[in-house]
């Protein structure tokens, strides 16, 4: 087994494409974007103004069998104040051998970094997918949420990384009648001079600052968050532009202050799965862009003075109707933290059913 670092174009192209080799066959695995994997782990990435990567490919007489990447956040390193140090991207042919020999690269260069714990998989920040599925593989994941075989969990364990942290997500239906219950609550806001609005695309820049300013301050105190550059947010902005649904971004407005937002994207996966680069698939593509019936609940926060106040359950219940008018019929909520209650049984209440849990692992290196 021979350990080759990603320098050229080539390469990358090689690390982008291999997980095609893994999954090939698996019906609920969606194939990731080559263009926009490539711009993620590219310099253009403003993520590495403050951060570095190394990348790794994994051949067996000259076939490549695996790759994985180390990540350093600095800024994750001063926010936190902890030597920790990232390895993302990983993905292996079945034999823990091949997981070993990735992993211990990784170790190694996160140690010549004077890194003494090593988390993941990141990829490649906690504000991109992460987490290794660990249960719900009966079925495809949503938009931006990883996907992995379940021998992965075994590697990673047997190696000798442990639970760190678990992400959840929940799923339920939209109907009228879920719409009427969640009025009950939002009746009880409506004396507090609040108002929820659709982003207004003819202001993006300074509407998308002020998104930056509250998801900046109510995630503030969330496990494993950094702040997000302008850079950043400006960079995530223009990835998510064209995937916008207007008035499925909400912001939130208490007595004419900024006080929370709401993002949900439709479920673009099902419109890409088991594409298999044929001609037609542009054509099958195009068709099935027009069918979504499910969205996903990418993001949402309330700072911390509007909370407990009913604001929250205001946002999803604005998002709701809108999706049900526009012929929505699921959603995903995730992900969220499995000690975060209060988000958990909001999500219970409007439906939802606990049906997929992701892991973080960690370990002292």
């Amino acid at each position: 087994m021979n350990i080759e670092v990603v320098k050229e174009d080539r390469s990358l192209t090689d690390f982008v494409r291999f997980p095609w080799r893994v999954y090939k066959g698996d019906m609920n695995w969606i194939p990731p974007q080559i263009k926009e994997y490539k711009f993620i782990l590219g310099n253009k990435n403003p993520l590495w103004n403050h951060a570095e990567r190394m990348l790794f490919l994994l051949r067996k007489k000259e076939k490549i069998v695996g790759r994985i990447a180390g990540i350093i956040d600095y800024n994750h390193i001063s926010f936190h104040n902890e030597k920790c140090g990232f390895f993302g991207f990983f993905e292996c042919s079945r034999d823990y051998a091949f997981a070993k020999r990735l992993l211990d690269e990784v170790c190694d260069w996160l140690r010549e970094k004077d890194i003494e714990i090593i988390r993941g998989p990141v990829n490649p920040s906690m504000n991109d997918e992460c987490g290794f599925l660990v249960e719900g593989f009966d079925s495809p994941p949503f938009l931006m949420m990883p996907y992995n075989p379940r021998y992965y969990i075994d590697y990673i364990e047997k190696y000798g990384l442990e639970k760190c942290k678990d992400l959840y997500a929940y799923l339920f239906e939209i109907t009228p009648a879920q719409i009427g219950n969640m009025e009950k609550i939002s009746k009880r806001v409506e004396k507090q001079r609040a108002r929820v609005r659709p982003i207004n695309l003819k202001n993006f820049a300074q509407e998308i600052n002020i998104i930056k300013e509250i998801y900046n301050t109510s995630w503030r105190d969330n496990w494993g968050f950094v702040p997000m550059t302008d850079e950043e947010i400006m960079y995530m902005a223009k990835r998510l532009k064209s995937l916008l649904v207007p008035e499925l971004l909400l912001i939130l407005e208490v007595k004419g202050n900024f006080a929370g937002f709401v993002m949900t994207l439709p479920n673009y996966n099902e419109a890409l799965r088991n594409l298999n680069k044929h001609w037609w698939d542009t054509i099958k593509l195009l068709w099935r862009l027009r069918k979504i019936k499910s969205l996903r609940v990418i993001a949402m926060g309330v700072k911390p003075e509007y909370r407990r106040r009913g604001f929250e359950a205001l946002l999803y219940l604005e998002s709701l109707k809108i999706a049900l008018k526009k012929g929505y019929q699921q959603c995903e909520f995730s992900w969220i933290l499995e000690d975060n209650i209060l988000t958990q049984r909001a999500a219970e209440k409007m439906g939802g059913k606990l049906y997929k849990r992701y892991r973080i692992y960690e370990m002292k290196i």
